[in-house]
C-alpha cells in the first residue's frame, strides 16, 4: 500500500503540472488576444483610411467632372469668341487644386487642339469665299471698265447738254461702284486691276481726289520742287491709298469742312499729307488702323467688321506687296493725319514737263522762280543793287534737263537746277502763236511765270528801289519771251531809267498773216490726259449741279456719305 505522504506528495505534484500547463494556457491566450486585437486595430485604421481615400477620390472625380462640364460650357465658348475677338479673355480652371496637374496640363492640350482646328478651319472657309469673292470683283471690275470706256465714248458723240449732264452723273456713279468693287477685290488678294503710264504725283492725287463724292471739299497744295511722278507699276496701287484715306477723311468730318492734302519732298522720297478736321479717332481706333495700315498680318474677311469697312485694309494689302508706307496720328487739328510715304528708289521718278507737261487740273507746284523758271529774276537781299539786269532770253528752247541730273545721279530729291540753262516756258511756240490749240496749255504755263515775275518785281520795289530795276527788267524780259507780253509801259520806263511802273499783261500778240494761214491741228493727247480733263469737267459740272440744288439731305450722326 501507498503511504499517505506520497499520495500527497503525487498530487502536489500533479496539481502543480496542471498549474503550469493551466498557466502557461493562460498566458498564450492572452498573447493570441492582444494580436487578435492589434490585427482588429490595424484592420479598422486601413478600412477608416480606405474610406477617406474613397472620400476623396470621389470628390476628385466630381471635382474633374465639374472642370469637363466648366470647359464645354465656358472655356471653349470663351476661346472660339476669343479667336473672333482678340481682347475677350477665356477663363481658367474652376478648381484651383488642378493648377500645374496631369488634368490641367490634359485639359490645356484639348483648348490648344481645338484653337487649333478652329483657326484652319476659318482660314480654309475664308480663304474659299475669298476665292469666290476675288472671281467676282474682277469680273465685275472689268464690265465696269467696259461701261465706263461706253460712257466716254458717249460724252464724246453727243452734244448735248442735257445727255452730257446725264452721262457725266452716271459716269461719277460708275467710278463708285469701280471703287468699292476694286477695294474688295485688293482686300481678297486680286490686283488693282489697271495699268497706268508713269504718272506726275500731282495728277493722281487730283484723280484720286475725283473718284469720290464729296471731292469739292478737298484742297491740294503741291510743295514739290521737282516734277515727280510715281512709276507704272506703283500708280493705281498708290491712287487706291490715297483714295481711301481720303474717303475716311470725308466721311469723317462735317460737311462744310476742307480736308487739306498737302504734297511734300524730301531727300528719300515724297509724301501726301492727309488732314481732316473730324471726330477723330481714340486710341484704340487709332492702333486698329494702324495695324491695319502697316500690312503685316494677314486678315480675315470676318475681321472687317459688320458691314465690312474694306479700306484701310486694302491700303495694306498694297503697302505690303508695293513697297511704300502709311502713317496714321492725331492731327494738330482735333482730326486724324495720314501721310503716305513713297520712297524714291523704287517707286518715284522725274519727268519731263517740255515731252510730257502736267494737266491743267493738277494743283501748282509752289517752286522758286530761280528754280521753277530759269529766265525769271532772283534776288539777293545782300547784292541786289550790284546786280546788272538779266538780258532777255533766247527765243530758241533750250533742252529740257535730264531727269536722271534731277535725281541727283540716283540719290533722290538731290535736283539740280541751272538757272541759265532752264527753257523759257513757250518760248517759241507762244511768241508767233502757229498753233493755238497746242499751245493752250503754255500760255497758261507762260501766265504763271509773268505772275511770278511780277510778284519778285513788287517784293524788289518793296524792299530796296535799286533792285527793282533789274527785277522789272528781268520780269519784262521773261513775259516777252515766254507769252510776247514784253511790250509794255513798264518795260519803256524802266529802260528810260524813270519811274518804275508794274508791266501789263496783254492776252495775245497779234499774228502776222503767215500766222494766219498756216493750218492748225488738233492736239494729240493721251488717254491718260484725256481722262483727267474729263475728270476736271466732272468736278466742275458736280460742283455747278450742287450749288443749285435747294434742299439739303438729311445728315447722318454717324458720318457722311461715301
Amino acid at each position: 500500500m501507498t503511504s499517505i505522504p506520497e499520495a500527497l506528495l503525487w498530487c502536489l505534484s500533479a496539481g502543480t503540472a496542471a498549474a503550469v500547463v493551466l498557466a502557461a494556457i493562460v498566458a498564450r491566450a492572452r498573447m493570441h488576444s492582444a494580436a487578435l486585437k492589434q490585427r482588429l486595430s490595424t484592420a479598422e485604421e486601413q478600412n477608416s483610411a480606405s474610406l477617406h481615400a474613397n472620400t476623396e477620390l470621389t470628390a476628385r472625380l466630381r471635382a474633374t467632372e465639374a472642370e469637363i462640364r466648366h470647359l464645354a460650357g465656358a472655356r471653349l465658348p470663351d476661346l472660339t469668341l476669343a479667336l473672333a475677338h482678340p481682347h475677350v479673355p477665356v477663363r481658367g480652371l474652376l478648381d484651383t487644386r488642378f493648377a500645374g496637374s496631369e488634368t490641367d496640363q490634359a485639359l490645356s492640350a484639348v483648348l490648344e487642339q481645338i484653337a487649333e482646328a478652329v483657326t484652319k478651319e476659318r482660314e480654309r472657309v475664308d480663304a474659299a469665299a475669298q476665292s469666290t469673292l476675288r472671281g467676282a470683283t474682277t469680273t465685275i471690275q472689268a464690265l465696269l471698265y467696259q461701261l465706263q470706256t461706253q460712257l466716254q465714248g458717249m460724252q464724246h458723240r453727243y452734244d448735248d447738254p442735257n445727255v452730257a449732264q446725264d452721262l457725266l452723273s452716271a459716269d461719277f456713279l460708275n467710278e463708285q461702284a469701280l471703287r468699292r468693287i476694286q477695294a474688295t477685290g485688293v482686300v481678297c488678294g486680286a490686283w488693282p486691276g489697271l495699268t497706268r503710264e508713269d504718272s506726275y504725283l500731282a495728277e493722281l492725287v487730283v484723280g484720286a481726289t475725283s473718284r469720290l463724292r464729296g471731292y469739292e471739299r478737298v484742297q491740294i497744295t503741291n510743295q514739290l520742287r521737282d516734277p515727280i511722278a510715281v512709276v507704272a507699276r506703283a500708280v493705281e496701287p498708290v491712287a487706291i491709298t490715297v483714295t481711301e484715306l481720303l474717303a475716311n477723311a470725308l466721311h469723317h468730318s462735317h460737311q462744310e469742312l476742307p480736308v487739306s492734302v498737302t504734297l511734300q519732298q524730301g531727300n528719300r522720297g515724297a509724301s501726301v499729307i492727309i488732314d481732316d478736321y473730324g471726330v477723330g479717332m481714340h486710341e484704340e481706333e487709332l492702333a486698329h488702323a494702324a495695324k491695319l495700315l502697316s500690312g503685316d498680318e494677314q486678315l480675315l474677311l470676318t475681321q472687317l467688321g459688320d458691314p465690312p469697312r474694306s479700306g484701310f485694309a486694302a491700303a495694306g494689302q498694297l503697302v505690303r506687296q508695293y513697297g511704300y508706307r502709311v502713317h496714321i496720328e492725331s492731327s494738330p487739328y482735333g482730326g486724324v493725319r495720314a501721310i503716305v510715304y513713297i520712297p524714291g528708289d523704287p517707286l518715284l521718278t522725274v519727268l519731263d514737263e517740255s515731252h510730257q507737261p502736267m494737266s491743267v487740273m493738277a494743283p501748282t507746284p509752289h517752286r522758286s522762280p530761280a528754280v521753277d523758271r530759269g529766265t525769271l529774276p532772283t534776288r539777293n537781299p545782300g547784292h541786289a543793287a550790284a546786280q546788272p539786269p538779266a538780258p532777255a532770253p533766247s527765243p530758241v528752247t533750250a533742252p529740257a534737263p535730264d531727269p536722271a541730273e534731277l535725281l541727283g545721279g540716283g540719290t533722290y530729291g538731290a535736283a539740280a537746277h541751272d538757272a541759265g540753262s532752264a527753257p523759257a516756258a513757250g518760248g517759241s511756240e507762244l511768241g508767233g502763236g502757229p498753233d493755238l490749240g497746242a499751245g493752250f496749255d503754255a500760255v497758261r504755263t507762260g501766265f504763271d511765270a509773268v505772275d511770278a515775275a511780277f510778284d519778285s518785281a513788287r517784293t524788289g520795289f518793296d524792299s530796296a528801289g535799286a533792285g527793282f530795276d533789274s527785277a522789272a527788267g528781268s520780269a519784262s524780259g521773261a513775259a516777252g519771251s515766254a507769252s510776247g507780253f514784253g511790250d509794255g509801259p513798264g518795260a519803256d520806263a524802266a529802260a528810260g531809267g524813270g519811274e518804275p511802273e508794274l508791266p501789263r499783261r496783254r492776252r495775245r500778240q497779234p499774228m502776222s498773216e503767215l500766222d494766219q494761214n498756216t493750218p492748225r491741228t488738233a492736239p494729240q493727247r493721251t488717254p491718260e490726259e484725256t481722262a483727267s480733263r474729263w475728270a476736271a469737267l466732272q468736278q466742275g459740272t458736280e460742283s455747278g449741279r450742287a450749288a443749285a440744288q435747294q434742299s439739303q439731305p438729311p445728315r447722318s450722326t454717324e458720318g457722311n456719305p461715301q
